[in-house]
Protein backbone atom coordinates (compact mmCIF):
# COMPACT_ATOMS: atom_id res chain seq x y z
CA UNK A 1 0.00 0.00 0.00
CA UNK A 2 1.56 3.89 -0.99
CA UNK A 3 0.85 6.73 1.01
CA UNK A 4 0.60 9.57 -0.88
CA UNK A 5 2.29 12.95 0.94
CA UNK A 6 -1.00 14.86 2.10
CA UNK A 7 -1.53 18.52 3.14
CA UNK A 8 -0.85 19.70 6.63
CA UNK A 9 -1.83 23.46 7.88
CA UNK A 10 0.02 26.31 8.27
CA UNK A 11 2.34 25.27 5.14
CA UNK A 12 3.67 22.51 7.03
CA UNK A 13 5.77 22.00 3.83
CA UNK A 14 8.01 18.82 4.77
CA UNK A 15 5.36 16.46 6.37
CA UNK A 16 6.01 13.03 7.97
CA UNK A 17 5.80 11.50 4.36
CA UNK A 18 8.21 13.85 2.71
CA UNK A 19 10.72 13.40 5.56
CA UNK A 20 10.78 9.69 4.94
CA UNK A 21 11.29 10.04 1.45
CA UNK A 22 14.54 12.71 2.31
CA UNK A 23 15.93 10.58 4.50
CA UNK A 24 15.73 7.37 2.53
CA UNK A 25 16.92 9.27 -0.10
CA UNK A 26 19.94 10.51 1.53
CA UNK A 27 20.28 7.84 3.98
CA UNK A 28 21.58 10.19 7.07
CA UNK A 29 19.82 10.53 10.22
CA UNK A 30 20.56 13.41 11.12
CA UNK A 31 19.92 15.12 7.37
CA UNK A 32 17.03 18.34 7.08
CA UNK A 33 14.92 17.59 4.48
CA UNK A 34 14.46 19.54 1.69
CA UNK A 35 10.75 21.05 0.40
CA UNK A 36 9.19 18.42 -2.16
CA UNK A 37 5.88 17.56 -2.59
CA UNK A 38 3.57 15.06 -3.91
CA UNK A 39 5.79 12.20 -2.77
CA UNK A 40 4.44 8.53 -2.66
CA UNK A 41 6.57 6.58 -0.34
CA UNK A 42 5.88 3.79 2.69
CA UNK A 43 7.41 5.31 6.25
CA UNK A 44 9.71 3.17 6.95
CA UNK A 45 9.78 2.87 11.10
CA UNK A 46 8.74 4.64 13.79
CA UNK A 47 11.92 6.57 13.58
CA UNK A 48 10.88 8.15 10.64
CA UNK A 49 6.94 9.23 12.18
CA UNK A 50 8.34 10.95 14.99
CA UNK A 51 10.56 12.84 13.01
CA UNK A 52 8.17 13.68 10.63
CA UNK A 53 5.68 14.74 13.25
CA UNK A 54 8.59 16.72 15.11
CA UNK A 55 9.92 18.62 11.98
CA UNK A 56 5.81 19.33 11.18
CA UNK A 57 5.23 20.62 14.07
CA UNK A 58 8.12 23.12 14.41
CA UNK A 59 7.45 24.58 11.05
CA UNK A 60 4.21 25.50 12.14
CA UNK A 61 5.20 27.05 14.91
CA UNK A 62 7.97 28.98 12.92
CA UNK A 63 5.10 30.09 10.83
CA UNK A 64 2.61 31.13 13.83
CA UNK A 65 5.74 32.96 15.66
CA UNK A 66 6.34 35.15 12.14
CA UNK A 67 2.80 35.88 11.88
CA UNK A 68 3.47 37.12 15.83
CA UNK A 69 5.95 39.46 14.75
CA UNK A 70 3.88 40.46 11.91
CA UNK A 71 1.13 41.46 13.62
CA UNK A 72 3.35 43.57 16.71
CA UNK A 73 4.73 45.85 14.10
CA UNK A 74 1.83 46.18 11.31
CA UNK A 75 -1.38 45.14 13.03
CA UNK A 76 -0.94 45.79 16.48
CA UNK A 77 -0.64 49.58 16.27
CA UNK A 78 -4.34 50.12 14.58
CA UNK A 79 -5.65 47.75 17.42
CA UNK A 80 -3.52 49.61 20.51
CA UNK A 81 -4.98 53.10 19.33
CA UNK A 82 -8.73 51.91 19.18
CA UNK A 83 -7.70 49.65 23.29
CA UNK A 84 -8.15 53.18 25.39
CA UNK A 85 -11.64 53.97 23.78
CA UNK A 86 -12.67 50.51 24.21
CA UNK A 87 -11.25 50.31 27.89
CA UNK A 88 -13.15 53.85 28.84
CA UNK A 89 -16.40 52.33 28.60
CA UNK A 90 -15.27 49.41 30.93
CA UNK A 91 -15.02 48.38 34.35
CA UNK A 92 -11.55 49.00 33.72
CA UNK A 93 -11.45 52.46 32.57
CA UNK A 94 -8.76 53.49 35.21
CA UNK A 95 -5.94 51.61 33.39
CA UNK A 96 -6.42 54.25 30.71
CA UNK A 97 -5.22 57.52 32.75
CA UNK A 98 -2.92 55.23 34.33
CA UNK A 99 -0.86 54.29 31.59
CA UNK A 100 -0.94 57.64 29.97
CA UNK A 101 0.33 59.20 32.81
CA UNK A 102 3.11 56.35 32.57
CA UNK A 103 3.90 57.14 29.28
CA UNK A 104 4.20 61.02 29.74
CA UNK A 105 7.06 60.20 32.66
CA UNK A 106 8.70 57.48 30.25
CA UNK A 107 8.87 59.44 27.04
CA UNK A 108 12.39 60.06 26.92
CA UNK A 109 13.03 56.22 27.18
CA UNK A 110 13.16 56.29 23.47
CA UNK A 111 16.17 58.43 23.61
CA UNK A 112 17.83 56.66 26.67
CA UNK A 113 18.86 53.43 24.78
CA UNK A 114 15.53 51.66 25.61
CA UNK A 115 15.42 49.05 28.51
CA UNK A 116 17.12 45.68 26.91
CA UNK A 117 15.95 42.60 28.92
CA UNK A 118 17.82 39.89 28.37
CA UNK A 119 15.25 37.04 28.29
CA UNK A 120 13.32 39.15 26.06
CA UNK A 121 16.05 39.46 23.14
CA UNK A 122 17.51 35.67 23.64
CA UNK A 123 14.69 32.79 24.12
CA UNK A 124 13.95 30.11 21.86
CA UNK A 125 10.86 31.87 20.12
CA UNK A 126 13.38 34.36 18.42
CA UNK A 127 15.40 31.47 17.44
CA UNK A 128 12.36 29.82 15.81
CA UNK A 129 11.70 33.01 13.92
CA UNK A 130 15.14 32.83 12.46
CA UNK A 131 14.46 29.12 11.35
CA UNK A 132 11.98 30.17 9.20
CA UNK A 133 13.74 31.87 6.72
CA UNK A 134 16.55 30.95 7.92
CA UNK A 135 18.50 34.15 9.45
CA UNK A 136 22.27 33.89 9.60
CA UNK A 137 25.23 36.18 10.44
CA UNK A 138 28.51 36.19 8.94
CA UNK A 139 31.41 38.17 10.20
CA UNK A 140 34.60 38.89 8.03
CA UNK A 141 36.41 41.05 10.81
CA UNK A 142 36.84 41.38 14.34
CA UNK A 143 35.55 44.14 16.28
CA UNK A 144 37.36 45.58 18.93
CA UNK A 145 35.26 45.93 22.11
CA UNK A 146 37.07 48.78 22.76
CA UNK A 147 35.48 50.93 20.41
CA UNK A 148 32.22 52.33 19.58
CA UNK A 149 30.66 51.83 15.86
CA UNK A 150 27.90 52.53 13.82
CA UNK A 151 26.69 50.15 11.62
CA UNK A 152 25.08 50.79 8.56
CA UNK A 153 22.48 48.25 7.72
CA UNK A 154 21.37 47.57 4.14
CA UNK A 155 18.75 47.31 2.59
CA UNK A 156 15.56 48.28 4.68
CA UNK A 157 13.78 45.92 2.69
CA UNK A 158 9.67 46.36 3.55
CA UNK A 159 10.47 45.42 7.38
CA UNK A 160 14.25 45.83 8.30
CA UNK A 161 13.56 41.84 8.92
CA UNK A 162 17.84 40.62 9.08
CA UNK A 163 18.71 44.12 11.25
CA UNK A 164 15.77 43.34 13.87
CA UNK A 165 17.18 40.02 14.28
CA UNK A 166 20.72 41.09 13.93
CA UNK A 167 20.27 43.65 16.53
CA UNK A 168 17.23 43.12 18.31
CA UNK A 169 17.83 39.59 19.08
CA UNK A 170 20.41 37.25 19.55
CA UNK A 171 18.62 34.62 17.16
CA UNK A 172 21.67 35.09 14.76
CA UNK A 173 24.36 35.34 17.69
CA UNK A 174 25.63 38.67 17.53
CA UNK A 175 27.34 38.74 20.95
CA UNK A 176 28.94 35.51 20.32
CA UNK A 177 30.62 36.69 17.17
CA UNK A 178 31.38 40.15 18.76
CA UNK A 179 31.87 39.36 22.26
CA UNK A 180 31.88 42.79 24.54
CA UNK A 181 29.78 44.82 21.92
CA UNK A 182 26.31 45.65 23.13
CA UNK A 183 24.24 46.15 20.34
CA UNK A 184 20.94 48.19 19.87
CA UNK A 185 18.73 49.28 17.00
CA UNK A 186 17.56 52.90 16.47
CA UNK A 187 14.37 53.43 14.41
CA UNK A 188 11.68 55.75 13.55
CA UNK A 189 10.42 58.09 16.28
CA UNK A 190 6.72 56.87 15.70
CA UNK A 191 7.60 53.41 16.87
CA UNK A 192 7.33 54.17 20.05
CA UNK A 193 3.70 56.16 20.11
CA UNK A 194 2.18 53.11 20.38
CA UNK A 195 0.87 51.88 24.27
CA UNK A 196 2.10 48.89 25.02
CA UNK A 197 4.03 47.54 21.71
CA UNK A 198 6.71 50.31 22.78
CA UNK A 199 7.28 48.55 25.75
CA UNK A 200 8.32 45.40 23.32
CA UNK A 201 10.28 47.50 21.54
CA UNK A 202 12.31 49.02 24.30
CA UNK A 203 12.63 45.46 25.83
CA UNK A 204 14.54 44.64 22.91
CA UNK A 205 16.50 47.02 22.49
CA UNK A 206 15.13 49.75 20.41
CA UNK A 207 15.83 53.44 20.63
CA UNK A 208 14.65 56.09 18.77
CA UNK A 209 16.35 57.43 15.26
CA UNK A 210 17.23 61.27 16.40
CA UNK A 211 20.32 63.09 17.33
CA UNK A 212 19.70 63.26 21.27
CA UNK A 213 19.34 59.25 21.11
CA UNK A 214 22.75 58.95 19.06
CA UNK A 215 24.67 60.77 21.41
CA UNK A 216 23.09 58.91 24.32
CA UNK A 217 24.39 55.92 22.81
CA UNK A 218 27.82 57.04 21.91
CA UNK A 219 28.39 58.33 25.23
CA UNK A 220 26.25 55.68 26.84
CA UNK A 221 28.52 52.94 28.45
CA UNK A 222 31.38 54.89 26.94
CA UNK A 223 32.82 52.22 24.82
CA UNK A 224 31.62 48.79 23.18
CA UNK A 225 28.56 50.22 21.45
CA UNK A 226 26.90 48.72 18.60
CA UNK A 227 24.89 51.15 17.04
CA UNK A 228 22.55 49.64 13.71
CA UNK A 229 20.97 52.34 12.04
CA UNK A 230 19.05 51.38 8.69
CA UNK A 231 20.22 54.17 7.08
CA UNK A 232 17.96 54.08 4.02
CA UNK A 233 14.95 54.52 5.95
CA UNK A 234 11.35 54.81 4.92
CA UNK A 235 12.06 55.56 1.58
CA UNK A 236 14.33 52.99 0.52
CA UNK A 237 11.84 50.46 1.82
CA UNK A 238 9.11 51.72 -0.41
CA UNK A 239 11.63 50.89 -3.05
CA UNK A 240 12.39 47.45 -2.40
CA UNK A 241 12.16 45.08 -4.77
CA UNK A 242 13.25 41.38 -5.43
CA UNK A 243 16.09 41.59 -7.24
CA UNK A 244 16.85 44.93 -6.83
CA UNK A 245 19.41 46.87 -4.80
CA UNK A 246 18.76 49.80 -4.63
CA UNK A 247 20.02 52.03 -1.54
CA UNK A 248 19.04 55.47 -0.51
CA UNK A 249 22.60 56.76 1.18
CA UNK A 250 23.61 59.73 -1.29
CA UNK A 251 22.21 62.42 0.79
CA UNK A 252 22.63 60.18 4.27
CA UNK A 253 25.91 62.04 5.78
CA UNK A 254 24.61 62.79 9.43
CA UNK A 255 25.95 59.56 10.37
CA UNK A 256 29.24 60.54 9.33
CA UNK A 257 29.41 63.96 10.72
CA UNK A 258 28.31 61.93 14.11
CA UNK A 259 31.09 59.45 13.95
CA UNK A 260 33.84 61.65 13.19
CA UNK A 261 32.60 64.15 16.19
CA UNK A 262 32.52 60.81 18.71
CA UNK A 263 35.67 59.01 17.25
CA UNK A 264 32.82 56.07 16.67
CA UNK A 265 34.21 53.32 13.36
CA UNK A 266 32.03 52.92 10.54
CA UNK A 267 30.73 49.11 9.43
CA UNK A 268 29.08 48.54 6.96
CA UNK A 269 26.25 45.40 7.17
CA UNK A 270 24.46 43.88 3.98
CA UNK A 271 21.34 41.84 4.44
CA UNK A 272 21.95 39.64 1.24
CA UNK A 273 18.00 38.21 0.99
CA UNK A 274 16.30 40.85 2.29
CA UNK A 275 14.91 42.59 -0.63
CA UNK A 276 13.12 38.75 -1.74
CA UNK A 277 11.04 38.75 1.19
CA UNK A 278 8.17 40.24 -0.04
CA UNK A 279 6.40 41.46 -3.55
CA UNK A 280 5.34 44.97 -3.20
CA UNK A 281 1.78 45.97 -4.54
CA UNK A 282 1.73 47.13 -7.93
CA UNK A 283 0.29 50.14 -6.81
CA UNK A 284 3.27 51.44 -5.16
CA UNK A 285 4.80 52.28 -7.77
CA UNK A 286 2.04 54.42 -9.03
CA UNK A 287 2.98 58.33 -8.51
CA UNK A 288 -0.76 58.32 -7.00
CA UNK A 289 0.30 56.17 -4.44
CA UNK A 290 3.98 57.28 -3.70
CA UNK A 291 2.39 61.13 -2.89
CA UNK A 292 -0.29 59.98 -0.91
CA UNK A 293 2.82 57.77 1.30
CA UNK A 294 4.78 60.89 1.40
CA UNK A 295 1.66 62.97 2.38
CA UNK A 296 0.51 60.63 5.29
CA UNK A 297 4.52 60.10 6.13
CA UNK A 298 4.97 63.77 6.80
CA UNK A 299 1.70 63.80 8.92
CA UNK A 300 2.45 60.73 11.14
CA UNK A 301 6.56 60.47 10.89
CA UNK A 302 6.07 56.99 9.20
CA UNK A 303 3.88 54.81 6.54
CA UNK A 304 4.89 51.57 5.73
CA UNK A 305 5.02 49.96 1.83
CA UNK A 306 2.01 47.34 0.44
CA UNK A 307 3.82 44.44 1.10
CA UNK A 308 3.05 41.01 -0.60
CA UNK A 309 3.93 37.89 0.61
CA UNK A 310 2.54 34.38 1.65
CA UNK A 311 -0.38 33.60 3.72
CA UNK A 312 -0.73 31.95 7.30
CA UNK A 313 -2.54 28.99 5.30
CA UNK A 314 -0.24 29.43 2.54
CA UNK A 315 -3.43 29.88 0.08
CA UNK A 316 -2.99 31.03 -3.51
CA UNK A 317 -3.87 34.55 -3.59
CA UNK A 318 -1.01 35.42 -0.89
CA UNK A 319 -0.99 37.66 1.96
CA UNK A 320 1.33 39.61 4.54
CA UNK A 321 3.69 36.99 5.80
CA UNK A 322 7.06 37.10 3.86
CA UNK A 323 7.83 34.32 2.29
CA UNK A 324 10.93 31.22 3.66
CA UNK A 325 13.58 32.89 1.92
CA UNK A 326 17.63 32.82 3.56
CA UNK A 327 18.47 35.81 4.37
CA UNK A 328 21.68 36.28 5.21
CA UNK A 329 23.71 39.31 6.94
CA UNK A 330 27.59 40.01 6.11
CA UNK A 331 28.93 42.56 8.44
CA UNK A 332 32.00 44.14 6.62
CA UNK A 333 35.31 45.74 8.25
CA UNK A 334 35.29 48.55 10.51
CA UNK A 335 36.96 51.55 9.15
CA UNK A 336 38.90 53.47 11.70
CA UNK A 337 37.79 57.22 12.03
CA UNK A 338 39.25 59.27 14.04
CA UNK A 339 37.72 61.76 16.55
CA UNK A 340 36.77 65.68 15.32
CA UNK A 341 35.27 67.89 17.39
CA UNK A 342 34.40 70.28 14.98
CA UNK A 343 34.15 68.10 10.90
CA UNK A 344 33.91 70.22 8.15
CA UNK A 345 31.53 69.23 4.86
CA UNK A 346 34.72 68.35 3.65
CA UNK A 347 35.96 65.94 6.00
CA UNK A 348 32.19 64.50 6.51
CA UNK A 349 32.08 63.85 2.42
CA UNK A 350 35.51 62.12 2.36
CA UNK A 351 33.88 59.88 4.98
CA UNK A 352 30.78 58.98 3.13
CA UNK A 353 32.67 58.35 0.07
CA UNK A 354 35.05 55.92 2.22
CA UNK A 355 31.81 54.38 3.79
CA UNK A 356 29.78 54.13 0.41
CA UNK A 357 33.25 52.05 -1.38
CA UNK A 358 33.14 49.85 1.50
CA UNK A 359 29.56 48.74 1.35
CA UNK A 360 30.13 48.54 -2.82
CA UNK A 361 33.28 45.72 -2.30
CA UNK A 362 31.57 43.93 1.00
CA UNK A 363 28.52 43.61 -1.60
CA UNK A 364 30.61 43.08 -4.94
CA UNK A 365 32.70 39.97 -2.68
CA UNK A 366 30.13 37.97 -1.14
CA UNK A 367 27.42 38.54 -3.82
CA UNK A 368 28.29 35.27 -6.00
CA UNK A 369 27.68 33.48 -2.34
CA UNK A 370 24.33 34.17 -2.26
CA UNK A 371 23.06 33.95 -5.50
CA UNK A 372 23.22 37.48 -6.69
CA UNK A 373 23.68 37.36 -10.68
CA UNK A 374 27.46 39.03 -11.05
CA UNK A 375 25.18 41.87 -13.41
CA UNK A 376 23.49 43.43 -10.26
CA UNK A 377 25.07 45.69 -8.79
CA UNK A 378 24.21 48.65 -5.76
CA UNK A 379 22.49 51.68 -7.09
CA UNK A 380 23.28 54.21 -4.53
CA UNK A 381 20.07 57.00 -4.56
Amino acid sequence: MIIRGSWFPFDVSFSILQWTADRAQNNEHNYIPSNLSNIQILPTSLYDLCMGLFFSGKRAVEVLIVGGFIFLWIIAPVVVCWLPFALILTPLWWTVPLYAAWMIYDWNTAKTGGRPIGICRENIGWNLFADYFPLKLVKTAELDPERNYIIGSHPHGVLSIGACATFLTESTGFSKQFPGLTANLLTLNGQFWFPLRREFGFAIGGAESSRTSLKWNLRNPGKGRAIGIVLGGLNESLMARPGRHELKLLNRRGFCRFALQFGADLVPLYHFGENELFDQAAGNDEQGVKRMQARLRNMVGFFPPLPLGRSLLNLPWGGILPYRKPVTSVMGAAIRVDRVDNPTDLEVDLLHEKYCNALVDLFEKNKALYNVPEDQHINFY
